[in-house]
C-alpha cells in the first residue's frame, strides 16, 4: 500500500469534501489524517491516506479540478510510523492589532527553544489578529520560553499566553 499526501485548494463551494472523499473511497484509499478549513472564501484541505498509487489517485481527482476552480495535488510520502512524543504539549495564543511578522517572530521563539509547532491557525477579524498554535516544547523549557514569548509579544504590541495542553484522549 502507498501512503499519499493530498492537497485540494480553490474557491469554496458545498460538496468538495464529499466529492474528494467519494473519489478516494471508490479507489480503496483509507483516510488516516486530514484537516480542512475555509480561508476568506477559499477551501483548503490536506490529507494523508493509504491506498492506490499516486498516479491513480491523481487521475481520479482530475475531473474535480477540470473546471479550473480547484487544484488537487497528490504526492507519495514515506510513512514515518508512530513515534513517541518527545516534548511536552502546550498551547500558545497570541492576539492583538494586525501587523506584519507576528507569526514569524513568535514561531521563531518556539523554534529557537527546540519547540515544534504541531498545529497552527490564524484569523483576522477586523483589525484583531489571533494566532493559536499547539506546540511541543522540550521538557523543562516552558518557563523560559514563556518569558521569551512575552518579551517578543511586547515588542510587537500583542498579548501572548502559553499554557499546558491536555493530551488528546482517543
Amino acid at each position: 500500500m502507498n501512503e499519499l499526501a493530498i492537497t485540494v485548494i480553490g474557491r469554496d463551494r458545498p460538496g468538495i469534501v464529499a466529492d474528494v472523499a467519494e473519489v478516494l473511497a471508490r479507489l480503496g484509499a483509507n483516510l488516516t489524517d486530514s484537516t480542512m478549513t475555509r480561508l476568506r472564501g477559499h477551501f483548503a484541505m490536506t490529507l494523508i491516506c493509504v491506498g492506490p498509487a499516486a498516479a491513480d489517485v491523481e487521475a481520479a481527482l482530475a475531473p474535480l479540478a477540470a473546471d479550473g476552480q480547484l487544484l488537487a495535488t497528490v504526492r507519495a510520502v514515506t510513512p514515518d510510523g508512530e513515534s513517541a512524543r518527545t516534548g511536552e504539549p502546550y498551547v500558545m495564543a497570541v492576539h492583538g492589532a494586525d501587523r506584519m511578522g507576528i507569526v514569524a517572530a513568535m514561531t521563531r521563539v518556539l523554534a529557537d527553544a527546540g519547540g515544534n509547532v504541531t498545529d497552527l491557525s490564524t484569523r483576522l477579524a477586523g483589525s484583531l489578529y489571533v494566532v493559536v498554535a499547539e506546540v511541543d516544547l522540550p521538557p523543562g523549557t516552558a518557563e523560559k520560553v514563556a518569558a521569551r514569548l512575552a518579551s517578543t509579544a511586547a515588542d510587537l504590541g500583542v498579548d501572548v499566553t502559553l499554557r499546558p495542553a491536555d493530551p488528546d484522549v482517543l
